[in-house]
């Protein structure tokens, strides 16, 4: 990778010296990537790239009004840094207040347990997405429709502020998608399967059973029945736990959501009951080794684990340093941007519920009729409420499940879905397939986990009963 990064240290840190006592808060980024995008649909190659960028960031707040600029060229940066402070002057009227963090001075790298994907050659990966995606198209005559995206990310990153942090911090991100489309008459359905890794290539060569699943998944939905569209007492798994703790109650986490809608802060009040008191949600990048998982946020807070609900009950949100301050709480590390182009939002990094005490098997107990949901094929939030896709489903019929059904989708209000689990699964799964999506910056990585969990009063689509 480019050493400019090292090389443009002693310029970023002469510029925060000649700046800083025009801002109350300047913070230069610098940013170098490497990576790999392949997306093959059926035979056809729609993308495949490798490239590398290297630019910059230039965050300054004054009175309370933030400037921001973005850059690709080290030569403009004096500029730069004149024109986010100008910006932050001009739109600052009130009081700087973000929670005081200990400066950083750093070098940190997360740790690959296997092989760079920086090693494995262009045609290998395109070899690799060939192979998945012949096994898609071999499952049957009646998939119609193909597609596989692979693409691998190496970052390094250096941040320089006017508090006097100097922290460089690298990683290595990697991600595999995979769909197939069935077609029998007017009767269409999908099976996906997504994968992601910080760790090592070989987490994404040996997934021919998962992708071949995922066709399957697709071919037999053909046949089945659509579910009765009706309200269930429904079981879902942990891949679907970790996507509902996500998008339906994650989000909602994030406080500069709540800051900007009084109402929603009201209702996100601290020490509000929400679930069961066997409910624990946390979300932290501090764990190793998950998608979410870093040293550092891109504000230089260190990382750290923040339990949401404790005992069912709403004990913390996730922070910036500013939204930390304007509500006086503690920072969280959960300030993120996807790349220069973008400022740090508060944003989820791992996010789990976590596992009950229930045996798996013991959830479906005394379920006259309900539904048994797994996997997902999509979803959508708007505020609290939430409607999502699974990938497979199954009735539960007095308390064993039966027969299998399709175009099982789940909706409702997460607080209420909150208070309705009636019982979390023993069992426990950790998602590596997120890529989340907030203010433009589509495809950050993240984590999910979570146990089985059984939910009473769930609104179920279908056709209806």
């Amino acid at each position: 990778m480019p050493s400019l990064l090292v090389d443009a240290k002693n310029l970023l840190c002469d510029l925060i010296a000649r700046y800083r006592s025009q801002v109350d808060y300047l913070a230069i980024r610098l940013e170098e990537a490497e990576g790999t995008d392949i997306f093959l649909r059926g035979d056809k190659i729609e993308t495949l790239s490798q490239g590398i960028s290297i630019g910059g960031q230039v965050r300054a707040c004054y009175k309370g009004g933030w400037g921001f600029a973005s850059f690709n060229q080290l030569s403009t940066l004096k500029e730069r840094v004149e024109e986010a402070i100008a910006a932050a002057r001009i739109v600052g009227d009130e009081e700087t207040i973000l929670a005081p963090v200990d400066p950083v001075q750093d070098i940190v790298k997360l740790p690959l347990t296997g092989t760079d994907p920086r090693k494995i050659p262009l045609s290998d990966k395109k070899a690799l997405c060939d192979r998945y995606t012949e096994i898609l198209r071999s499952v049957d005559k009646r998939i119609t429709t193909t597609s596989v995206l692979y693409s691998d990310s190496a970052q390094r990153i250096f941040l320089a502020t006017s508090e006097d942090t100097m922290l460089e911090q690298s990683w290595v991100d990697m991600e595999m998608r995979f769909a197939a489309t069935a077609r029998n008459g007017d009767t269409v359905q999908t099976g996906r399967e997504t994968t992601g890794s910080r760790k090592a290539y070989e987490d994404l060569t040996n997934l021919d059973a998962q992708i071949r699943s995922a066709g399957q998944r697709a071919v037999d939905a053909l046949a089945l029945p659509p579910v009765k569209g009706n309200t269930y007492t429904v079981v879902i798994d942990p891949i679907l736990t970790g996507l509902f703790v996500h998008e339906a109650f994650g989000h909602l986490s994030e406080a500069d959501m709540a800051y900007e809608n009084p109402d929603l802060l009201e209702v996100m009040t601290l020490g509000r009951r929400f679930g069961p008191r066997e409910l624990q949600i946390f979300d932290g990048a501090l764990p190793p080794g998950h998608r979410g998982s870093y040293f550092y946020d891109d504000e230089g807070t260190p990382a750290t684990t923040t339990q949401l609900i404790k005992d069912g009950v709403l004990v913390g949100r996730l922070h910036s340093r500013e939204t930390a301050g304007k509500l006086g709480e503690e920072p969280t590390g959960n300030a993120r941007c996807l790349n220069y182009h973008f400022p740090p939002l508060v944003r989820m990094t791992n996010t789990w519920i976590e596992r009950g005490n229930t045996p798996v098997k013991d959830l479906f107990t005394d379920i006259k009729e309900g539904v048994y949901a797994r996997n997902w094929l999509g979803g959508m939030t708007n505020g609290e409420m939430f409607t999502f896709s699974a990938g497979e489903a199954w009735m539960i019929r007095n308390g064993e499940i039966a027969e299998p059904v399709r175009d099982v989708t789940l909706s409702g209000n997460v607080f209420t879905t909150l208070a309705d689990i009636e019982a979390l699964g023993d069992d426990f799964y950790w998602d590596e397939s997120g890529g989340c999506g907030k203010g433009g910056q589509s495809g950050l990585p993240v984590g999910c986990g979570g146990p089985s969990l059984r939910i009473r009063n769930v609104v179920v689509g279908g056709e209806a009963g």
